[in-house]
């Protein structure tokens, strides 16, 4: 039961605007004359009209003060006086997503005690009242207790939605294997797929969908993951088992299960023909999942689409706009998918269905092939093709949107990638002159895999010299951009620390007014990211060591499960202990949130 008053009242806060606003808003034109607006206010029991343009945007506010004053004064007849002339403006507003906590703000912010609510076009929707809030922040404090804290009824109402979205994705690779007659896999997706609508259902009816603080969202995606990849072990668990005992079988799946929704992309499978195509399908579409789900789940739980303006730099320009920014990706990605499907199919491999789980595989930047020996046997040009699709998926995704949009395009953005790009270019070159003996093909090639947290693997990394492998080693712990299905720290959150760096260094010498202000809790976030990767990547390395693995092997495997990089010297299979395996499959959890989330559950603060 919770009878806290302020997790109420801080729940209430996070509500949108839309919930408690008035939508029988009067709006006129700007031209309209005074008098109509009286008559207005008078037959409809107002105080306040919205004045609006053309296009229905708010471009002032009347209130029947405004209307008396203007009647009072002698001076001014009344009756020719237009609305525009007595009108307030400029005319702050809020969006029909926006919380109750935002318009407080710009309330207290502008002296003001009302706010025109408007939808995403800018169009007017509603109005919303200071006193409304007030009375709503007194009923929460005063309403008895609950059985789940509001708090705990936001976490399970979007955990309810994340599950449901997930069911029906997964849905997909279930009736694939009904058409290819895979009885097997269909009923062990399909199984999956119901329990997932179903469990979603019942959160829904028990949580409520509304905001949540950042706490709360890093909350929400570590849940995500974990139960996405508890009920993922089932089809693994049916269709391929893997160990002699129901923990070994369990143990096992569950990483499978973790590899795939995470994007690590280790497999325990050496050769992965064997299994049903359908199946196949099935564990590079988990990858697909898990890597766009994972980006939606971040930008939404973590950045408002208030606040997605300025998410730490990478957007600008207009407000934008989830739904059309989904929608505009989720295209994207899929004409990815298809036109790497054609040019597989161009050069020769004609398995259309293996063609799909290698593309997903890829642009998921995920690492799972259908076929141990497809590498193989693509040749160069497959290669070439296969290198795009994980420098692809490596890239922002605002980048991808910016195709469409040229606006939101940015010069951090544009830093960012470029950076990458020399990033792999310089190691490509190192690479050479650290091992003259491969073929140049395969130098790149490994080289993009590792510098996108790919995992797609040509070389055996065990033949590599020291130097090399741990340069494979670094490569996969910076990772690829930010925003992206890659893994690894994520250049920006460099670029980050090196502005809050050069903007200290110049704020010295300026005066106090002139200064550049930096987020500290933006500072402290990524030095933690880019302190705990290898520190946790060591920890990791010294457990392996205890099985008789040589350190610097270790390291390589240790980051390829961390940082969801994939690739590996081969010393992660299902011999390891039970517990191990579960450890590691923990570990691709928390990597796939960039530790920081991890960190914000405990640590509220630098979340504020």
């Amino acid at each position: 039961m919770s009878s806290n008053p302020k997790l109420s009242i801080s729940y209430i806060l996070r509500k949108p605007v839309s919930e408690y606003m008035e939508d029988d808003v009067i709006t006129l034109n700007e031209n309209a004359d005074t008098s109509v607006a009286t008559s207005m206010l008078q037959r409809y029991n107002k105080t306040d009209i919205v004045i609006i343009n053309k296009d229905r945007i708010p471009v002032g506010i009347v209130t029947d003060q405004d209307i008396l004053k203007v009647v009072s004064d002698p001076t001014i007849y009344a009756e020719d006086t237009k609305l525009n002339q007595i009108m307030t403006f400029p005319v702050f507003t809020v969006n029909l997503s926006d919380s109750l906590k935002d318009s407080l703000q710009i309330m207290r912010d502008k002296n003001i005690k009302k706010l025109p609510v408007v939808d995403n076009n800018n169009k007017i929707q509603g109005i919303i009242f200071q006193s409304a809030i007030s009375r709503a922040i007194r009923a929460s404090a005063v309403k008895p207790p609950r059985l789940l804290s509001p708090p705990l009824k936001a976490i399970l109402g979007n955990l309810g939605f994340v599950l449901q979205f997930s069911g029906f994705l997964i849905m997909i690779p279930a009736v694939l294997a009904f058409f290819l007659n895979d009885n097997l896999t269909a009923a062990s997706i399909f199984f999956t797929s119901v329990l997932l609508l179903i469990i979603g259902f019942f959160l829904n009816s028990y949580g409520e969908k509304a905001h949540i603080n950042l706490q709360q969202a890093s909350i929400l995606v570590f849940l995500s993951y974990a139960i996405l990849i508890l009920f993922g072990t089932i089809p693994y668990i049916y269709v391929a088992p893997i160990g002699d005992s129901y923990l070994d079988i369990f143990s096992n799946s569950f990483f499978s299960s973790a590899a795939g929704f995470t994007t690590g992309g280790i497999s325990f499978y050496e050769h992965p023909e064997e299994l049903s195509q359908s199946f196949t399908f099935f564990r590079s579409f988990s990858q697909m999942v898990g890597g766009m789900s994972f980006i939606y789940l971040v930008m939404t739980a973590f950045y408002p689409e208030r606040k997605l303006k300025a998410m730490r730099g990478f957007i600008s320009g207009k407000t934008l706009k989830l739904r059309e920014l989904f929608g505009t990706i989720s295209i994207i990605f899929f004409s990815y998918i298809v036109v790497m499907v054609v040019l597989l199919y161009l050069i020769g491999q004609q398995n259309i269905i293996d063609n799909f789980s290698l593309a997903m595989s890829t642009v998921a930047t995920g690492g799972f092939v259908p076929s141990s020996d497809i590498l193989s046997s693509i040749g160069w040009q497959g290669q070439t093709i296969l290198m795009g699709g994980m420098i692809l998926g490596a890239l922002p995704f605002t980048l991808h949107y910016a195709f469409f949009r040229p606006h939101y395009l940015t010069e951090k953005l544009g830093a960012e990638v470029k950076i990458f790009f020399i990033l792999l270019i310089v190691s490509v070159i190192v690479f050479f002159i650290l091992e003259p003996d491969l073929e140049p093909i395969n130098i790149l090639f490994d080289i993009v895999s590792a510098g996108t947290t790919a995992g797609i693997q040509i070389e055996n990394f065990e033949n590599f010299g020291l130097i090399s492998k741990y340069f494979i080693t670094l490569l996969m712990i910076v990772g690829g951009c930010g925003f992206s299905t890659a893994g690894g720290i994520k250049i920006y959150r460099f670029l980050e620390v090196w502005n809050y760096t050069k903007n200290s260094a110049k704020n010295i010498t300026k005066k106090k007014e002139d200064r550049v202000k930096s987020p500290k809790n933006e500072l402290i976030s990524n030095v933690i990211v880019i302190s705990a990767f290898p520190i946790i990547i060591f920890l990791i390395a010294m457990h392996l060591t205890d099985y008789g693995f040589q350190f610097t092997d270790a390291i390589v495997d240790a980051t390829g499960i961390v940082t969801t990089g994939g690739l590996s010297t081969g010393i992660i299979t299902e011999n390891l202990n039970p517990s191990t395996k579960i450890l590691l499959s923990f570990m691709m959890i928390v990597g796939r949130l960039e530790i920081i989330a991890i960190v914000y559950i405990f640590v509220r603060r630098l979340g504020d």
